[in-house]
């Protein structure tokens, strides 16, 4: 009841608020979650309406995408609210989201860009490899999947087969598949970002690693707060969010994807022109 009265004050205030600044748009299980918790301790960066829900994203781009712009501006701060901040601190503050299948799905860049076509974008990139191994098992804690990993592996191209083709022809198509099953592929980064990249120019973009990330969080934010015109701010808490411990991988799966990532990898530093350091 309490989410409707508010969402539904949102809705009415929509004309008033603000559309983001800036998106992380992913890896899933690339460390997007942590990012955006430690982004909405510094108080220039607002968090999303109502902050007691803690969302990170209305998901608005590919699931919510029916519900209309109004719906989607009802999750951002106000006009009048941005201004008050920017009178106290005399910097303008940001608003924001981050979700960790925009930088997938192949209608998300466009659709943003229609609508925020100065945004600034952060894309946080994971070890391939280990980032496929945390994806499925949080499919599995989801309950989306029953299949050993390798089996899992296996079944991927005939459970993506046509979905690709279906949500570019069909607006409103939600691809379960494509979205949570997509182990092996989601790894392959450049042409994710080259697909962003014909929407936004290079200079939109901060590209980092989920090692560097984790390595330093308060440098990492530095770096991020840097890129989007804000006063650097001391970390209270560097938690991290959704970790998600999982029994060893096989040997010889991870040696298996290991070479299937190799090239992709090293396609993503030339493109990038910096080595995360995975192996390529």
């Amino acid at each position: 009841m309490a989410n409707s009265v508010t969402r539904a004050y949102g809705k009415r205030t929509a004309e008033q608020r603000h559309l983001p600044d800036f998106m992380v748009i992913g890896t899933k299980r690339g460390g997007t979650t942590s990012l955006w918790n430690y982004l909405i301790q510094n108080p220039l960066v607002m968090p999303m309406f109502p902050a007691s829900r803690g969302l990170k994203s209305p998901w608005y781009f590919y699931v919510n995408y029916a519900k209309g712009d109004t719906w989607y501006r009802s999750h951002f701060a106000t006009e009048s609210e941005l201004d008050r901040i920017e009178e106290k601190a005399g910097t303008r503050p940001l608003t924001g989201e981050a979700c960790p299948y925009y930088m997938y799905h192949p209608r998300a860049a466009e659709r943003i860009h229609e609508r925020m076509p100065g945004l600034k974008v952060v894309a946080v990139l994971r070890d391939p490899v280990k980032r496929a191994y945390s994806h499925y098992w949080e499919a599995v804690g989801k309950g989306v999947e029953d299949l050993g990993f390798e089996e899992a592996l296996a079944a991927e191209p005939e459970r993506l087969r046509g979905e690709l083709e279906r949500m570019r022809a069909e607006p409103l198509y939600y691809s379960e598949a494509h979205d949570f099953h997509s182990y092996r592929d989601r790894g392959v980064y450049k042409p994710q970002l080259e697909q962003w990249g014909e929407y936004y120019p290079r200079e939109n973009f901060l590209v980092m690693s989920a090692e560097e990330l984790y390595a330093d969080e308060q440098a990492a934010l530095d770096r991020v707060c840097g890129f989007l015109g804000l006063p650097a701010h001391r970390l209270a808490s560097a938690e991290r969010h959704n970790h998600l411990p999982a029994p060893p991988m096989d040997a010889a799966t991870r040696a298996e994807l290991t070479e299937f990532y190799r090239p992709h990898n090293r396609e993503l530093f030339e493109w990038l022109g910096e080595d995360f350091g995975w192996p390529s």
